[in-house]
């Protein structure tokens, strides 16, 4: 704003007149030969010229008595970035008594802490909406991404339910579901981090699965986890396993927790392998105990990190099927949200008690029980994670 200044050769009682007839002034610059080199603060500067006899011993003495010999000076061609790191590098002082501006070292205006940090607040929420709009729109994209696989298991599997929840608007989980002549692929993964950085993982780890199967086949999940695995850490330059210690290491140590899984209509075996995943069978016709069901735990190991050897082999275990077997699969943001009195993970053993619970239901049925029960458990706790998970019995 461009204000009044003073310069070295007025005295204190031109300051006086200058504070009287501009009430709404609450810093006066000083000058040199034009260049800016204090500020005087109205507060101060009046409060000092009410005790007694300053008037008198200061009136006619240069104004620099009671001037900051040291206020911010800016130039005009400083952005506002940087001018506002400058002001909160600078401190409160600069906030509240302003700064003043030059530009080719004459003096033009004083900036205004509030102002500043009007304009600043503008520009963040204009940031923010260009962020959202970016992150909306890569939400479309991710979902688009997912939805034939979405549309195929709907149509391959009659009775079956997927839920996939990010936990912003954009997430680290992802499903996959192909369905094939003699039988149906289906990959459940968790990438590391969620909202864009995940969103990131998911479309690296995604099309890598895909390459994987027509250059493989779905047949052998362990196999495609090995092909992923060596994709990621391949594209990600992901081999060292001490990333700390050399020089050329990734500066990255992404990856994935998955569980692959393959049905074969002839045989109605489920062959699955999983990179810290598990699954949890119930087979019909058991009697409703509270230890009904099994977890099978897949390898403790996850899929392109750094400490994951380029050669790593995860085992296909294969289970045996029947008409209304039910599998349940889930990544970690399930069994891992903290709630309850106790604020505590949800964890395995109250998922399979929903799961027990609703044992003769639908899957539909089963995944709503699921759900009831971790957003009671949730409570008033944030959600920490993205949710997905995939429960289907066998036909």
């Amino acid at each position: 704003m461009p204000t009044p200044s003073v310069t070295t050769d007025q005295t204190n009682q031109d300051v006086l007149e200058v504070f009287a007839s501009h009430r709404d002034l609450a810093c006066l610059p000083v000058t040199e030969h034009g260049r800016p080199i204090g500020l005087i603060n109205r507060s101060i500067f009046l409060s000092q010229m009410s005790k007694p006899y300053h008037r008198e011993l200061y009136n006619r003495k240069s104004c620099i008595a009671f001037m900051d010999k040291e206020p911010l000076i800016v130039d005009a061609a400083m952005s506002i970035d940087a001018l506002t790191f400058r002001t909160v590098e600078y401190g409160e002082k600069a906030l509240a008594d302003g700064f003043i501006i030059a530009r080719d070292g004459q003096f033009i205006g004083l900036g205004q802490g509030l102002q500043l940090m009007r304009v600043v607040a503008d520009m963040q929420a204009e940031r923010n909406r260009q962020i959202m709009h970016s992150i909306d729109y890569a939400s479309t994209i991710q979902r688009a991404m997912l939805r034939t696989s979405r549309e195929t298991l709907a149509a391959t599997l009659p009775d079956a339910a997927l839920v996939w929840e990010p936990r912003d608007v954009v997430g680290g989980d992802f499903y996959h579901f192909a369905a094939f002549e003699d039988g149906w692929f289906a990959a459940l993964a968790d990438c590391t981090g969620h909202g864009v950085p995940g969103a990131f993982m998911t479309l690296i780890a995604s099309s890598l699965l895909t390459q994987g199967i027509e250059q493989l086949g779905p047949r052998d999940p362990g196999a495609l986890l090995m092909a992923v695995n060596r994709g990621i850490k391949q594209m990600l330059g992901q081999n060292d396993r001490e990333p700390h210690r050399s020089p050329n290491a990734s500066e990255s140590d992404d990856g994935m927790d998955a569980a692959f899984f393959w049905f074969d209509n002839a045989t109605r075996q489920l062959t699955f392998a999983g990179a810290k995943s598990s699954l949890f069978v119930l087979q019909p016709g058991q009697g409703g105990d509270e230890t009904d069901g099994t977890m099978i735990n897949g390898a403790r190991m996850g899929v392109g990190y750094v400490d994951t050897d380029m050669a790593y082999t995860w085992q296909n275990i294969v289970v045996p099927t029947q008409t209304g077997t039910l599998v349940f699969v889930t990544t970690d943001g399930l069994v891992d949200q903290i709630g309850g009195p106790k604020e505590i993970a949800f964890g395995k053993r109250r998922m399979c008690e929903a799961i027990r619970a609703s044992r003769n239901a639908s899957a539909a049925q089963v995944s709503q029980s699921v759900q009831d029960a971790h957003r009671t458990w949730q409570g008033s706790q944030r959600r920490r994670d993205d949710l997905t998970f995939f429960c289907f019995r066998a036909p």
